[in-house]
């Protein structure tokens, strides 16, 4: 195995106090040819993949596999992702997001690494999911049917690597019993995963602090508890180093704080360190030609490094042919504004000179970084506000209307320079790229039996059933794939899976047997149809046509909402969105005897193109709709001349 260095990388850690350690080390295979695989990523619909959990193609990977156990290794991997593309094709899916590629540590505290966030090394393959000719395989394979990749990817933390040995013994000890000087009191603490403090986490014995904790990493190969690659992650000073974050609104720790469950918090401000994660990861698609990435945890990681990062990646990659390169960042945040805040691009929000300044201090190839960050982002408060208050709780609809109104504040106008663009070349902007979601691998899924699927007190109360549950399901679904954006399935949803929180969220697919027929399977293969065929549906300019406040059951427009969507890039195609989210009555966009205005001109007939019998709706002469849907329904509406 032959592993290259990064000379920049190395050079830069010789002059800030790295010593002689190396940055990159890499296998050196070949790289594949790079294109340019997507024409409009808003016409994209993304499949959420835990690869552990979907389908096994080789047993020969699979060791210390126990499927019984919900936080164990199943035996999921790339050759059996590749085995099921035609499952995803039949579904209308465009493009996979897998979970991380990177090798883990492989089982920590009684738990294992089958989701991948506990990156050991950033330059191999995680064996578990096969080698990198496998990985190559499944892109190489996707793409032969125009289906995307995009890969996920953390820089934010390495997995629980080292510990901090904070009395001295050169033992991880759990617990550590350290008094408190001056006071009786004893507290335990754990050495691999202490409470932060500002200072760092400091040294003690019975006679007081002693400085600095010193680091040691640890040396098991049967877990994988091993140094971490590349080797400038060895080095104490790639790391903050303040322990656990407890407080999640104090800055220093959101930032600078291990994350719970020991993951070690990488110095991200540091040049080497910000040239170190550009190289590893832009390295896997070099190796690989997939189309993007989602990028974990960007809360908790300095503005500056998203400006260096982004910008840098897609310099490099653009250089070798691939352009159009998609990055969105997760936080898992409901504040609109902190969510938006990794989307300003350009003039929307640009940073202080100085700080700018600061990052450009990183910059040795002479391209000045500009104010540009991310091209999207997963939009977590709308799961919140709307997915959950909404879909799952019966609110009020007016919450969809004040969420998106706060996007055009919140979120960045300015497309970034080299990121995501149209067919004609042109640059979308980040409000228009939004990532929607009902579920993933972090919250319950939509059919969860838990808050929102009881009519009244979750203790005491009788579950809705599975068949109204659906049918809440399906209208959430068509408001995912009919609104601005881009629409995101976690792995499972389209076979009615059911979890709750981590890990009961994360099912074995292969258990549904992979039923085409399913309900919701069908449910999603015909809206993707539909989105496919009007453009509207995926570029169209977006207006809301009705929102209520409403949700008495005599008020006629309780829970409905109603959204038209035309012009922008979609020509002339134009669509009505209508959906009752109410479970117990029919609805109608209307109050006071009054229809919704719509857009359409008067006399267009308007044909529902989702439901069976496509039932004509006429606009009157004064530009109104009427238009009465069955409880937990909707319908999508085109002119007859465009069907």
């Amino acid at each position: 195995m032959n592993r290259a260095r990064s000379s920049a990388a190395i050079l830069g850690l010789v002059v800030s106090g790295f010593g002689s350690t190396g940055c990159m080390e890499f296998e050196d295979p070949p790289e594949v040819e790079l294109k340019t695989n997507v024409v409009d990523w808003r016409e994209e619909i993304i499949y959420q993949v835990l690869i552990d959990r979907f389908a096994d193609g080789d047993w020969g990977n699979n060791f210390s596999v126990y499927p019984s156990a919900p936080g164990k290794w199943h035996g999921g991997d790339w050759k059996g992702l590749e085995q099921r593309l035609d499952y995803l094709d039949e579904l209308g899916v465009t493009t996979l997001w897998i979970s991380p590629v990177v090798k883990n540590v492989y089982t920590d505290a009684g738990f294992d690494a089958y989701h991948g966030y506990w990156a050991q090394d950033l330059t191999q393959p995680a064996p578990q999911f096969g080698d990198l000719a496998a990985l190559q395989s499944l892109v190489k394979a996707a793409h032969g049917r125009n289906i995307k990749v995009i890969l996920d990817i953390v820089t934010n933390h390495m997995g629980q690597l080292f510990f901090y040995d904070i009395n001295g013994n050169g033992q991880a000890d759990d617990p550590l019993n350290q008094s408190v000087p001056g006071t009786p009191n004893v507290f335990k603490e754990n050495e691999y995963d202490p409470t932060y403090d500002v200072r760092g986490v400091q040294a003690e014995t019975s006679l007081g602090e002693s400085g600095l904790a010193p680091i040691i990493f640890a040396h098991d190969p049967a877990s994988n508890h091993m140094p971490p690659f590349p080797e400038i992650l060895q080095n104490p000073l790639a790391y903050n180093r303040k322990g656990r974050t407890y407080n999640f609104d104090d800055p220093d720790q959101l930032v600078r704080g291990d994350f719970p469950g020991g993951l070690k918090d990488v110095n991200t401000e540091l040049c080497p360190i910000r040239d170190a994660m550009v190289d590893a990861y832009t390295r896997w698609i070099e190796l690989t030609d997939i189309d993007g990435f989602r990028i974990d945890t960007v809360k908790h990681v300095e503005n500056g490094f998203w400006r260096h990062f982004t910008q840098k990646v897609r310099q490099r990659l653009a250089a070798k042919g691939k352009t159009n390169f998609f990055m969105f960042g997760e936080a898992f945040d409901g504040r609109d504004q902190l969510v938006g805040s990794f989307t300003k691009n350009g003039n929307d929000a640009p940073p202080p000179a100085d700080e700018l300044a600061t990052d450009n201090q990183c910059v040795t190839d002479g391209v000045p970084l500009t104010a540009d960050m991310l091209d999207s982002v997963f939009y977590f408060p709308q799961q919140f506000q709307v997915i959950r208050d909404v879909f799952r709780y019966r609110g009020p609809t007016s919450n969809i209307q004040k969420l998106w109104a706060d996007r055009a504040v919140n979120y960045g106008v300015t497309p970034a320079q080299g990121g995501a663009v149209n067919a004609s070349g042109q640059g979308v902007s980040p409000q228009k790229l939004l990532v929607n979601f009902l579920d993933n691998h972090d919250v319950p899924r939509f059919l969860f039996t838990g808050a929102g699927m009881y009519p009244e007190d979750p203790i005491f109360g009788t579950p809705l059933s599975l068949e109204t549950r659906r049918k809440m399901l399906h209208n959430a679904l068509l408001f995912l794939f009919t609104e601005e954006g881009i629409p995101c399935v976690y792995y499972g949803t389209e076979q009615d899976f059911q979890g709750g929180n981590d890990p009961g969220n994360r099912e074995d697919l292969w258990t549904s047997g992979y039923d085409m027929a399913a309900p919701t399977f069908q449910w999603i293969r015909r809206l993707s149809e539909i989105r496919r065929k009007y453009p509207a549906l995926s570029k169209g300019d977006l207006q809301i046509l009705w929102a209520s406040d409403r949700t008495g059951p005599s008020d006629p427009d309780a829970n409905v909402f109603a959204f038209e969507r035309t012009g922008g890039d979609a020509g002339d195609s134009y669509s009505i969105v209508v959906i009752n989210a109410n479970i117990e009555k029919e609805g109608s966009p209307e109050f006071g005897g009054q229809p919704m205005q719509v857009g359409a001109a008067p006399g267009t007939v308007l044909v529902d193109v989702l439901n069976e019998g496509g039932q004509t709706y006429p606009v009157t002469n004064d530009g109104r709709l009427s238009i009465k849907l069955p409880p937990s329904s909707g319908a999508v509406l085109v002119p007859e001349s465009q069907r």
